[in-house]
């Protein structure tokens, strides 16, 4: 299972930091991120971290601003938002995926997304 929490309102400019707790143990030997999908949008791919190896991956637009990171320790993958932009509102969802390559063609599993919402 895949717990996220941490979304809010927050201004541009402003930063969030994403939390995922995950249980279980499948997902220990696949890749762990994030995905958002905006209001009347697809989904759109946002980060991933190899849960055995740390190798990261972003999507074009967050990249420079976002970051994954995970705690082996509490089973817990962390998404560190800053500089955000009314365009990075939507619903942000954790996930497992088979292939950090094609995180978003290969997903596993998801949680419930949590909202995360950006003021101009």
């Amino acid at each position: 299972q895949l717990q996220a929490s941490g979304g809010g309102l927050v201004q541009a400019g402003g930063s969030l930091r994403l939390s995922c707790a995950a249980s279980g143990s499948a997902f220990k030997i696949l890749a762990l991120g994030w995905f958002r999908q905006a209001p009347g949008k697809g989904r759109e791919f946002v980060a991933d971290v190899i849960w055995s190896g740390d190798n990261q991956l972003y999507g074009d637009s967050v990249k420079g601003r976002f970051t994954i990171s995970r705690n082996t320790n509490n089973n817990t993958v962390y998404l560190q938002m800053n500089n955000l932009q009314p365009e990075d509102t939507a619903v942000y969802y954790c996930a497992a995926a088979r292939d950090s390559m094609n995180f978003m063609k290969t997903l596993h599993s998801w949680g419930q997304g949590t909202l995360v919402t950006v003021s101009s």
